[in-house]
């Protein structure tokens, strides 16, 4: 049960209901703004690199950055900061090894606004296998992430607003979210993530560094903390003092192997203006990853220390932000902190949602369509596609106990075991082929799923380890086995890979 420490307040409410008003004003301003497909999908590739980079990091990070880690580390100390750890490894590798190349080269490869489209496009794959299965791959998995959106909203109203129902709350924030994905496309989505990534990353300083201050100082809480548990402060060590094992470390580390088959993240790659301001994308990318990870970590600790004893399960710990925000700042400044919580729920699902109806709309309808279809009917098509996932992603996330980390971490792992390895090595190795990449992309997916509903329990190895290296091992071994890539596909990849002037 979420402990309803609100007050009702209209200063609350209007710093909620200037943020909708915010997010749906900027998806009216793009719907006119979203001529084609391309348009509506991947921006007409203009993205500037601010926007880029924060559309990208805000889109990843979720709820989890402003209520699952903190709640993690409010209960069990700082040995829970290692899945932040892998993220941020995860995120400037991810930006460093791959965005440069797959923006180059998802050009080269027929202009691809889609990554099964690029699939497609990069091994010259006329069946239609590989976007078939990326597509199963993107809804499966992209249903499942928006369903935990969906219930991260939900709770939120329920906390904030005593006595609101869970399931009107869920549907206030799914409503907003259709309405200016609906509207405006990727562009929408982009704009609308980068003002949320700012609103993240403000409240998630000043709220612990407010509580810092009430409570003494740095020094006061440093002393706090220690008290709580021999092993409160040490990454290595549970709050009650055991080590943690080799297992843990690696499966939480092995979150950031995940950034490299992520769709709603690297398709960002896609759109950047041009390929050379990639790296102006990762710095400020790198950065605010870096620090809003530091933000969350401390909202966790900070959090036991001025709250001690409020709460002895997930489900209450994952609330300590909300709890802060309002018994620290007036209404009207709660109420826009609060509101960043909205952002981090909102900017992932709206982008999951966006590249869901792609697979729909550019992947499965339009690929397989016997006769060509106009761009605008395409684009509406591409609107309907959002609204049926959201309506199906809204009756899942009905329940309010759905476990958001559990339906996370699924997703998590199931995008990064089927694509990552996929990605690296159609982008790198010019041997790769199309049937080693469907055979390594069905060997991830499939693998993820079954070890989660298996042998997660028994060996406590999360998904991602097993699934990703197995993913990367078939791919090399069937495309060895098979004849190898046409002329064609050399030149494209000598052509995307080629040093730049």
């Amino acid at each position: 049960m979420l402990p309803h420490v609100y007050r009702m307040s209209w200063g609350i409410v209007g710093a909620f209901i200037g943020y909708f008003a915010l997010v749906l004003l900027i998806g009216l301003y793009f719907y006119k703004r979203s001529s084609n497909i391309s348009d509506y999908m991947l921006g007409g590739r203009q993205l500037n690199p601010a926007v880029a980079a924060l559309s990208a990091q805000a889109s990843d990070m979720s709820g989890w950055l402003l209520m699952g880690l903190p709640g993690s580390l409010y209960l069990l100390g700082m040995s829970e900061m290692w899945i932040g750890v892998g993220l941020a490894i995860g995120t400037y590798a991810s930006w460093l090894v791959i965005a440069r190349r797959l923006r180059r080269y998802s050009y080269e490869a027929g202009d691809s606004i889609t990554i099964p489209q690029f699939f497609e496009n990069r091994f010259h794959d006329e069946s239609g296998l590989l976007r078939i299965i990326s597509s199963i791959v993107i809804l499966v998995f992209f249903t499942a992430y928006v369903v935990s959106g969906f219930v991260s909203g939900g709770i939120v109203f329920q906390t904030v607003f005593p006595g609101m129902n869970y399931t009107w709350g869920m549907l206030i924030c799914a409503v907003v979210i259709i309405i200016y994905t609906f509207m405006g496309g990727f562009k929408a989505v982009a704009w609308t993530d980068f003002f949320q990534g700012l609103l993240m990353l403000v409240a998630v300083f000043i709220v612990p560094l407010a509580a810092i201050g009430k409570l003494g100082g740095a020094a006061e809480v440093a002393v706090m903390a220690n008290s709580i548990g021999p092993g409160f402060l040490n990454p290595f060590q549970t709050a009650d003092g055991e080590t943690i094992s080799w297992v843990v470390l690696v499966s939480n580390l092995a979150w950031g192997l995940g950034y490299f088959g992520m769709p709603h993240v690297i398709v960002r790659y896609m759109a950047v203006r041009e390929a050379r301001q990639v790296r102006t994308s990762r710095r400020i990318a790198v950065t605010w990853s870096f620090l809003a990870l530091i933000g969350a970590i401390m909202v966790g600790i900070v959090g036991r220390c001025y709250y001690p004893d409020m709460f002895s399960d997930a489900a209450g710990a994952q609330t300590v932000f909300l709890v802060m925000t309002e018994n620290l700042f007036v209404p009207v400044v709660a109420g826009i902190f609060l509101s960043a919580i909205l952002a981090a729920v909102m900017s992932t699902a709206d982008s999951q949602l966006l590249v869901a109806s792609s697979a729909i709309t550019s992947d499965l309808y339009d690929r397989f369509s016997k006769k060509e279809i106009p761009e605008r009917r395409l684009m509406w098509i591409g609107r309907i596609g959002v609204m049926g996932i959201a309506v199906i992603a809204a009756l899942f996330a009905l329940d309010p106990e759905t476990s958001i980390m559990s339906v996370v971490s699924f997703a998590w792992a199931g995008f990064g075991s089927a694509f990552g390895p996929v990605v690296l090595l159609a982008l790198f190795w010019r041997r790769m082929t199309k049937w080693g990449a469907f055979a390594g992309m069905l060997t991830g997916f499939v693998l993820s799923i079954l070890w989660n509903v298996f042998w997660a329990g028994p060996t406590g190895l999360y998904e991602m380890v097993p699934g990703f290296a197995a993913g990367l091992i078939v791919s090399v071994i069937v495309s060895l086995c098979d004849n190898e890539p046409g002329q064609i596909i050399e030149r494209e990849f000598v052509a995307a890979t080629a040093p730049e002037d």
